[in-house]
This record gives structure tokens, sequence and C-alpha cells, in this order.
């Protein structure tokens, strides 16, 4: 689970790959790529969007944000005006000073300028491994997204403190199910099928709750109060076996795909999957459907993930006869089904790192990882699926300036972005949390082959 040096090996009549997605996008935006972005606003620095509503550009830039979601203040401009070489070593300088007493988590999809100073590297599922396992740290600066910040709040001891580099840096998808929708819902749900606390005679439950991780600690909390519990997408498979045990049913949110893609490569049929839509009465269904469900899919999504298509598998194949096609299971499911295996974000570096003859792969995920991977794996051809430059537009609003800023920060006696749970919605969630850690996956990932 330790971040690992990227060795770029050397390959004969080629040059190295730079790693950097962030050089990629501003070559793009000078003419000295030939390749496309979403938006060119990508090569500004991510304060110029702090002040404005919105997820930023990148993927999510067409969601809809909440009302109240948090804001980032201003950055001072001594990290504005920085170099990228001056930051490297202000960060460097900051975590020599501070030793022991910080701990730096990187998530797969952050930008290579801030992974390169992580001392913990993996998805959602590992990090928040990292972060319960290590008490001896004072701080933890979570480069990821927000509910990863709360959920190293959640599993980390009292006395140390989390921080967010940019409060700016959340997720649309975890934004898709609030606390109100999500209970209004169970309260429908509990007029079709009676008590939620009551189990029939098999001894089952009408419904348990299933969060992905890719949710506020509010979702967490109220999934640990009735007998649910998180998921991740390397032990979704596992997490809904365990829900199916005590559960007649499963309610599972934010991310219709890997609800869907995990519950057919398990048997249970489309038409037993309905979809719930909060803004529609019944989530736009009548209660034959509800009562004959075995999951029902909350109407949300992943917009890296959801930029991914059929037609982009069928052109990789024809230009890369042999082809290895893996893609995240918050694809789309006619995605899912196109590609030769579906994974988490570890299980794509692994099926990489594993292979021993030359191979060509076409990756579904966020770009940043891939980019990365081909760097790290240069015997390889490794490309993203998507040919526009696209990253998630929450990860890509930590810059190293804002880590430069917390850790400088640290060293000068001042906690900055320290995010913190309430103990009323962090008692329940660590619950779910709990059950989720004990959920071992049987196999990470789905090979169709």
């Amino acid at each position: 689970m330790t971040a690992t040096p990227l060795t770029l090996q050397d390959r004969p009549g080629a040059a190295p790959i730079d790693p950097s997605v962030d050089h990629e996008i501003q070559a793009i935006v000078s003419g000295d790529a030939r390749t496309e972005t979403c938006n060119t606003d990508l090569a500004a620095g991510p304060w110029n969007f702090d002040v404005r509503p919105g997820y930023g550009p990148g993927a999510s830039m067409g969601d809809v944000i909440p009302t109240g979601s948090p804001r980032q203040g201003e950055l001072p401009s001594e990290y504005r005006e920085a170099s990228e070489i001056d930051l490297r070593a202000r960060i460097v300088a900051a975590k020599q000073t501070l030793g022991d007493r910080v701990m730096v988590l990187g998530h797969f999809y952050q930008r290579e300028e801030v992974i390169e100073h992580a001392d913990y590297v993996g998805d959602s599922f590992q990090l928040a491994g990292a972060a319960k396992e290590h008490p001896e740290a004072e701080a933890i600066v979570f480069c990821g997204v927000h509910f990863m910040a709360e959920t190293a709040d959640l599993l980390s001891t009292p006395d140390q403190a989390v921080i967010l580099p940019n409060l700016a840096a959340g997720c649309s998808m975890a934004d898709m199910a609030n606390i109100d929708q999500v209970e209004e819902c169970w309260e429908d749900l509990e007029d079709i099928y009676g008590p939620m606390d009551q189990q029939d005679a098999d001894g089952l439950l009408p419904v348990i709750p299933v969060t992905y991780m890719n949710s506020s600690a509010a979702i967490k909390g109220f999934v640990g109060r009735h007998g649910g519990i998180v998921c991740t997408s390397s032990n979704a498979r596992t997490v809904l076996e365990w829900a199916f045990e005590r559960g007649r049913r499963v309610l599972f949110f934010p991310d219709q795909h890997l609800g869907r893609n995990t519950a057919k490569a398990m048997g249970v049929p489309l038409e037993q999957m309905p979809m719930w839509n909060p803004n529609r009465a019944l989530g736009g269904n009548d209660d034959s459907t509800l009562e004959d469900a075995r999951v029902i899919l909350w109407h949300g999504f992943c917009s890296v993930h959801r930029r991914f298509t059929v037609a982009q598998i069928d052109k990789a194949r024809v230009d890369f006869p042999g082809v290895r096609v893996i893609v995240h299971p918050e694809c789309p499911m006619d995605v899912v089904d196109a590609a030769d295996e579906a994974g988490s974000t570890d299980y794509i570096r692994k099926a990489i790192a594993a292979a021993t003859e030359p191979t060509v792969f076409a990756v579904g995920t966020e770009i940043n990882l891939v980019q990365r991977l081909a760097a790290e794996y240069p015997q390889h051809t490794i490309f993203c699926l998507d040919p526009v430059v696209c990253p998630c537009s929450t990860m890509y609003r930590i810059h190293p300036g804002y880590l430069a800023w917390v850790l400088e920060g640290l060293v000068a006696g001042e906690v900055i972005n320290q995010i913190t749970v309430p103990a009323d919605v962090a008692d329940p969630a660590r619950v779910a949390l709990e059950r989720m850690l004990a959920a071992r996956p049987i196999a990470d990932g789905r090979n169709k082959s």
C-alpha cells in the first residue's frame, strides 16, 4: 500500500512518457500537442475557480452543484505565483521538517505533481485503511475529495487532524444523494414494505441500505443507523452478498452503474433492479415494481466514467487488434459488457503490473491514473479509452500550491482546512465503515475471459 517512486525504463527509439496530465494540458493549450481537452480552463490554476459556483472545469463541469457546497477561500499569492519547481521544494522541505507528525494520502486520480509527495497512494478502500492504521501521525493531509477526508476523520483518532488542501474538492456523484432525499426515500419504501426493522419468516429485513464510499458522512451515518454497510468498487460484490444474507432487497446509492454491474454479475435480473429518481414520486416506480425489486438503484453516476462508450472500445479493437480493454465498474453497463475486464482502480493497476509480455491496454478510468501507468510500464502500450483529456473536476482542484500551503501551515503550528464530522453523525457512520472494512473482497474485480 506504500507509495512507490516511478521508474521510467528506456524504450528503444522512444522518449520517456511524462506522467503529468497537467503538462499535457498545458501543451494542448499552447498548441504543442495534437490531442484535445474537454476544457482549456484546466490549464489555469484551480484557485481561479474557487470563487465561482460549480465543480470547475473537467468531467463534472456540467453537473449541478448543491447550494451550500463547501467553498475554498483565497489561496495566498505566494503559492499561486510559485513555479512547479519552487512548490516541489517547499513541499519537500515542509515534509522533512514535520517528519512522522504528518501523513500525506494521495488518491490514484490525483495529479502527478501531488502524488509524488504522498506517503500512501491508493483507492478509497486502501486509503481508508491507511488512515486507520497510523495513529502516530498528528495530521493526515488527504489529497483526494471531501467524502474521503470525512472518512479519514471517522477512522482516525480524536487527536489527529484531517486536512483537505482545497475545500472545493467535492464529488458530484456523492452530491447526487443528499440525506434529505435518502430519508424521504426510506419513508416511502417503509409505506410499501412495512416496518424496516421487522424480519420476515426467513429472518430477512425488507431492505438493507448500501452506500458507496463516494457519499457524505451523513449518508454513511444513515446507513449505519439502519443496519446497512458502506462499499467500495473493490468489495462491492462481497458487500452485496453480506446485504442479501440480511435483507430481502438492497437500496444502493449513489452510483447506479456500480450497483447494476455488480448485481448483474451476481445473477440479479435487470427487471429486478428499478431506478429510484429522488425527483419523482416513488422514485418513478409503482408499488408492484418495488415489491419485485432485489436491488433499488439510486439515480446517480460518475461523470468521469460516464464519458466512456462502446464506440470507443470498438475503435480501440480496430486500431489495436488483440487489445486488452479494462474498465472501471462505475462505467455504464454496456461499456462494462463490451470490455474484457472490469475492476477497481487498484485492480486495473495490478492487472497491468502482472502482465509479463508487452501488451496493449485500453483503460476506462480517470486519465491521471492511466497516464501514470503508461509512464510506469513503458514496455506496454497503455492509453485512455476517451481520446479527450478530461480529468475529474474535483480531484484536479488539489494543486501543489494548496498542498504546500497546508503543510507550511502545520510547520507554523496552524491547522488549515480541518475536516471534522459531528459526533452524532460520526458514531453510526463508523459502524457502517467498520462493517465495510470487515468485508474482505473475495476477488478484486471481474475477469470475463
